[in-house]
């Protein structure tokens, strides 16, 4: 299962910050982000589990930003 957000995250080391938090947390999940992109993207990916979109959503607002899942 692949699932991408929207997200206002640019700084690159912030976003390594994310990733590391999100496999912290998530160890079944995969995550990356793509800041040339517009919508600034996170991409996750898990081969064995659903991916809970709340609780990535929530991760990010925690931090003060922002992340919408992008539909297919």
């Amino acid at each position: 299962m692949v699932r991408v957000f929207k997200t206002n995250i640019t700084d690159t080391a912030l976003a390594e910050e994310f990733v590391d938090s999100i496999h912290l947390n998530f160890s079944n999940y995969i995550a990356n982000f793509d800041l040339e992109d517009c919508d600034n993207i996170l991409r996750i990916e898990s081969f064995n589990n659903e991916i809970c979109r709340e609780a990535i959503i929530n991760l990010i607002a925690e931090k003060g930003f922002y992340a919408e899942e992008l539909p297919d």
